[in-house]
């Protein structure tokens, strides 16, 4: 299920308005995690399946989670 982010970023440094979409599915390459996401500018896609690593507390707290499901 593909999800779109809320408000448009507005990239000034590119003079576009930038838009992403991700199916928020967290994936581990080895060495990171990250989640998946097309971006766009302007509407018109510009990065197919892009990694955005996931940030060291969002990964903290779904080790917690993770944890706590295996009690």
């Amino acid at each position: 299920m593909q999800t779109t982010s809320g408000a448009p970023i507005l990239r000034r440094d590119l003079g576009v308005e930038e838009t992403t979409e991700s199916d928020n599915i967290v994936r581990w390459d080895g060495e990171r995690l990250y989640v998946e996401q097309d971006i766009f500018h302007n509407g018109q896609l510009v990065h197919r399946k892009y990694r955005r690593t996931i940030t060291e507390p969002v990964a903290r707290v779904l080790q917690s989670i993770l944890k706590r499901s295996q009690q």
